[in-house]
C-alpha cells in the first residue's frame, strides 16, 4: 500500500501516479503534510503554512 515518505501516512496510488516521479512507489510527502512541500526532485521546508486556521 502506498504511503508518505514524509509522514508514514496512507496516500491512493493515484495520488503516487499524479505526484511522485515514476521510479517511486511511495509519495514524497502528501497533502497532510503542512510542512513540506515537493520541489523539483526533493522535499523542502513550507514557507509559510499551507492550511488556513479557521
Amino acid at each position: 500500500m502506498p504511503e508518505c515518505k514524509n509522514c508514514g501516512g496512507f496516500v491512493t496510488a493515484q495520488y503516487v501516479r499524479v505526484f511522485a516521479p515514476d521510479e517511486m512507489e511511495n509519495a514524497r510527502v502528501c497533502p497532510n503534510c503542512e510542512d513540506k512541500l515537493r520541489d523539483g526532485n526533493g522535499v523542502r521546508s513550507a514557507r509559510s503554512p499551507r492550511h488556513a486556521d479557521g
